[in-house]
């Protein structure tokens, strides 16, 4: 899967194709190997490079290699049985003729771990194991927090629920938790956040919808769409559908849900379904609304836009190294697309929600600015939660932007 990665795909391609070929393997097991090793993919792959005697010249053993290394790193298990492991994989592998070679450079990271170290550094990407693009990125536009925001992006997510207030109060299953064993602190209004991670298994009433699993920082988009009842309101980005069952979780909205990926609006149905709602799911490109749109105006159109994703890395550690700089721009240019669209269909006196979990300034502040100053009429208004526009990946919750604009009366 991390040579796959290496290559091109997505981690959550890989992790599909696991559950379609139904592999015989602890999905925990998965998860850790793979997440923990590409959270460190520019540490492993200094390491390898500093200790190699030659170029591998074989995908797979590098790979190898670099789990080896997050392994060892890992603390949890003996180096002697890392070192074992790794040189069985190779027959397991078909790559006898490796065993020699994956020994060595393991051995000779067990043997040279102090001054490896600081080798390492002295390479940013092996330092702060981000692309280097990535970190002048963040050095630019905030100084003193890119280190801190560097860090985030290299450590565990946490875990937040969302309670669904109409089927139980946040105390109540909050109660509920601690019967469980499970510890939690609020973060105001419905979100809850767990001391440590548990599977969704345990958590009590998931099935009956009476909660979701939703990051604190995506939790300010119902927060901040200024939602009443009896307001027309459009998702145009919808899956999977966090967003959506949280708008209709606070106010009785007529919703309209968008996403041009079927498989997606399959996992947001079903997600609606779970949770007691209902709304009007459509696979549709929001930028083509003379295929969806009914010519009755919007009173809220949130705008989660496909994004760099900075601001969760952690949670999707191929992102970095998958992402290129001009991506970027790229993407800054399909959200003014989508917003552009979209005000074609919000009502008069109707507000736009603009979302990303990006940190980068490029998709946020300069493709707001960009559009107001095209725009006639369009003013940004305060964020009713009082919260600033960008918040950043911290130890409660991820790195989201959002922008509220009104159109005139």
């Amino acid at each position: 899967m991390v040579e796959r990665v290496a290559a091109g795909a997505s981690l959550a391609a890989e992790f599909d194709r696991v559950a379609e070929e139904r592999l015989d393997t602890p999905r925990g097991a998965l998860i850790d190997l793979t997440h923990g090793t590409l959270r460190r993919y520019g540490r492993v792959q200094a390491i390898v490079r500093h200790l190699s005697r030659r170029a591998s010249g074989d995908a797979l053993v590098e790979a190898l290699l670099w789990c080896s290394l997050y392994a060892l790193e890992s603390g949890r298990y003996a180096d002697y049985t890392v070192v074992d492991q790794a040189v069985r994989a190779c027959g397991l592998l078909e790559r006898w003729n490796a065993k020699g070679y994956v020994n060595a450079v393991l051995r000779g990271f067990l043997r040279e771990r102090g001054s490896l170290e600081t080798r390492i550094q002295a390479d940013p990407e092996a330092r702060y194991q981000h692309p280097r693009w990535w970190i002048e990125i963040l050095r630019h536009t905030y100084s003193a927090k890119a280190d801190a925001m560097l860090e985030a992006g290299n450590s565990h997510p946490p875990m937040c629920l969302r309670v669904n207030r109409r089927r139980v109060a946040v105390a109540q299953y909050q109660e509920q938790l601690q019967q469980a064993g499970i510890a939690t602190r609020t973060l105001g209004n419905e979100a809850l956040l767990l001391e440590h991670p548990v599977p969704i298994e345990r958590l009590p009433g998931f099935d009956r919808g009476e909660v979701s699993v939703q990051d604190a920082g995506a939790q300010r988009a119902a927060d901040c769409l200024d939602l009443a009842d009896g307001q027309r309101v459009l998702d145009a980005c919808a899956a999977p559908g966090g967003k959506s069952g949280h708008i209709l979780e606070r106010a009785q909205v007529a919703l309209t849900a968008l996403d041009a990926d079927a498989a997606r609006c399959v996992r947001l149905e079903r997600n609606l379904v779970r949770l007691g709602l209902v709304a009007r799911v459509a696979r549709a490109d929001c930028t083509r609304p003379a295929e969806w749109f009914d010519g009755a105006p919007f009173d809220r159109i949130l705008a989660d836009v496909p994004c760099s994703a900075s601001g969760i890395a952690r949670r999707h550690p191929d992102i970095k190294w998958l992402r290129r700089a001009d991506d970027v721009t790229a993407f800054a240019a399909r959200q003014g697309t989508i917003l552009d669209s979209l005000w074609q269909v919000l009502g008069a006196d109707g507000k736009l929600l603009y979302a990303t979990c990006s940190v980068f300034p490029q998709e946020n502040d300069a493709v707001i600015e960009a559009f107001l100053a095209r725009t006639p009429g369009a003013v940004r208004v305060s964020l009713p939660d009082g919260a600033a526009a960008q918040g950043l990946p911290d130890a409660e919750r991820d790195g989201f932007y959002y922008a509220l604009i009104r159109k005139p009366a």
